[in-house]
């Protein structure tokens, strides 16, 4: 029985063999896999890294570590060091000596921005301001900027960037000049110096609300006249009231300067 069964398994051996040599043959090769495929193993991974090293010793190899000294470059390598001065060409001379001339005879000049306005803005703006005696300058940045280099008036070349204009008058027509900017957006003002003093923007709105040199006189006037009409109306009281005064006068001084040393007096203790 057993060789039966033996016999059995070896035809079933040999068929499938038979079997598997026919698929080879007949099977197209495009797209077959092998019954058989041989593995190809790769390196191991690397299970061992380099420790880091400590920081005590990163600073010393740090500080230790070799640098070579700069190469020196032959002479004539490099462009001198020296500013090369350019002189200013007649036309600039020419720009120059009026602008010179236009810090010297206006009290009131101010930068402003021009925020690409039109000719007819531009036009209606020279308009409103000839109204209050103010008119309208043009000058090149480069210019301004070589002018103000030499000049007691340098701290206001920082306003001189991108497209400006100077806005000037023999006086300091502040409140006109931000009543008409007001209506013109395209116009910003960035500063402006006012009687040799340099102002802001801000401080030229401050600037404009100081009442005027003849209101300022006339209070001026009018507190002095109020104190001598008090001082000569006192004067003709009887001399026994004058001196009442001044006694107590004398006692209020006193008490004000006994009142001050006390507090002077603690803080040293």
């Amino acid at each position: 029985m057993q060789h039966l069964y033996r016999r059995h398994f070896l035809d079933y051996v040999f068929l499938l063999n038979m079997a598997a040599t026919l698929c080879v043959k007949l099977l197209p090769k495009q797209g077959w896999l092998p019954l058989t495929q041989s593995v190809r193993h790769g390196s191991k991974a690397v299970t061992r890294h380099r420790r880091p090293m400590h920081f005590l010793k990163q600073k010393l190899v740090a500080v230790t570590q070799y640098m070579p000294p700069a190469r020196i470059a032959p002479p004539g390598a490099y462009p001198s060091q020296n500013k090369q001065t350019q002189e200013d060409n007649p036309l600039m001379v020419v720009m120059k000596r009026d602008l010179k001339k236009v810090f010297q005879d206006f009290k009131m000049i101010a930068v402003v921005q021009n925020n690409a306005s039109s000719a007819e803005d531009m036009l209606l703006l020279k308009h409103r301001l000839y109204k209050h005696g103010i008119t309208i300058k043009f000058f090149s940045n480069q210019v301004v900027r070589s002018f103000l280099k030499d000049s007691v008036y340098s701290n206001m070349a920082p306003l001189f960037i991108g497209p400006t204009v100077l806005i000037v008058s023999k006086e300091p027509a502040v409140k006109e000049l931000l009543r008409t900017l007001r209506a013109s957006p395209q116009m910003t003002l960035l500063g402006a110096c006012i009687e040799n003093t340099l102002l802001s923007a801000q401080g030229v709105l401050s600037y404009s609300k100081l009442p005027s040199v003849t209101v300022a006189h006339g209070e001026l006037v009018g507190g002095l006249a109020m104190l001598t009409s008090r001082t000569a109306s006192m004067l003709q009281h009887h001399p026994a009231h004058l001196s009442a005064l001044l006694q107590q006068y004398v006692k209020q001084q006193s008490s004000d300067d006994s009142a001050e040393g006390a507090p002077k007096a603690e803080e040293a203790t």
